[in-house]
């Protein structure tokens, strides 16, 4: 990215802290909206409806439109799309990661601000202009809009499962892996690397894995992690690529998802992969198995009875999903290297089913 030539779009509204589902209302007036469609997750409305509609009770912005759906099927989307109301200004996502990217993409076909609402922090997709759709059948990351704002209330992200929380710091601890692969590809001549965004990916990471806590659900662990995951997910918009934040690790875990029936949580695939690329890098591991150890990580994966033998199948299957990179995952020796670490390694020996 050259100096002057690109504008970079960073939300506008950037509020992280407990109890904000209470004011949404508010907090969206203040920037001056008057008229929400409001996008909910499954099972958003039975827990939070409430809470949200008396949060608009005292203000002038109204609800015109409440629309409920996780279906990310882009041809589902589109009709949603076009039921719209003129009147709209923004539109607002709360919920999980599929019901955001419903939302995010409506915005993108209507050219409509979107306000970002998670209930869980799984991953960073909440702060990125990217979302994952179903497009033919297939799961496929498409580009979107960057939220123009981004509420997160801590103490409904805390209450969510605790597999979510687990997902979430696999996929911000992959920022070590993935900054690493991206640097790899400069060296090789293969790409170019934005020293900004890099800073603020690593800053993202380096913050939270030096974070002291007693519980993963801490307030102060919580915010952490929210913070990191919305950094690394501007360091994305920057870079105007993923490569700050999805390298090798990400290629695993999207050919698992691809050969898994019923894939894993994103973050918990993302988590392994990045260990073992970390080994196979021989880059911060011990930094990557410190924390994984110390939250919690490794024995939460044991109980998802990952098998040893489909993650060798993804390593296979990993560089055609993005033949355009040059990871660590594309090279045939380190591809080799990753599976002698499977068969090999203790931790991974007992944390996958063999």
């Amino acid at each position: 990215m050259k100096a002057g030539n690109n504008r970079i779009s960073i939300p506008a509204i950037l509020e992280v802290g407990k109890g904000n589902l209470s004011y949404i209302g508010a907090l969206i007036e203040k920037s001056g909206f008057s008229n929400i469609v409001m996008f909910l997750g499954q099972g958003i409305n039975d827990m939070f409806g409430e809470r949200i509609r008396q949060s608009f009770k005292f203000q002038s912005t109204k609800i015109v439109k409440t629309i409920e759906s996780d279906n990310i099927d882009i041809n589902s989307i589109v009709k949603t799309a076009f039921t719209i109301p003129a009147e709209a200004d923004v539109i607002v996502g709360i919920g999980g990661g599929k019901a955001l990217d419903v939302a995010k993409y409506c915005c993108f076909l209507k050219k409509l601000p979107f306000i970002s609402v998670p209930t869980s922090a799984s991953n960073d997709g909440y702060s990125s202009s990217s979302c994952s759709l179903i497009i033919e059948g297939k799961r496929t990351s498409v580009n979107a809009v960057i939220p123009y704002g981004i509420v997160v209330d801590i103490d409904v992200i805390k209450e969510a499962p605790e597999k979510y929380i687990f997902s979430g710091i696999g996929d911000l601890v992959s920022k070590i892996t993935a900054i690493y692969d991206w640097e790899f590809e400069e060296k090789n001549g293969k790409g170019k690397v934005d020293d900004f965004a890099v800073m603020i990916a690593k800053k993202s990471v380096n913050s939270f894995v030096r974070t002291e806590f007693k519980s993963i659900r801490e307030d102060f662990f919580i915010k952490e992690l929210v913070d990191s995951l919305t950094m690394s997910g501007i360091a994305v918009e920057i870079a105007q690529t993923s490569a700050p934040a999805s390298g090798s690790e990400h290629l695993i875990s999207h050919a698992l998802d691809k050969i898994l029936d019923v894939p894993k949580l994103h973050g918990l695939q993302v988590g392994v992969a990045t260990y073992l690329m970390a080994k196979v890098q021989e880059h911060r591991f011990e930094r990557v198995t410190k924390v994984f150890n110390s939250t919690g990580f490794f024995e939460h994966v044991k109980t998802h009875g990952l098998k040893a033998s489909d993650l060798e199948s993804a390593i296979d299957l990993a560089p055609s999903i993005k033949p355009n990179r040059y990871t660590y995952i594309h090279m045939d020796e380190y591809r080799q290297k990753a599976k002698q670490i499977i068969r090999e390694d203790e931790i991974l020996k007992s944390i996958l089913v063999y």
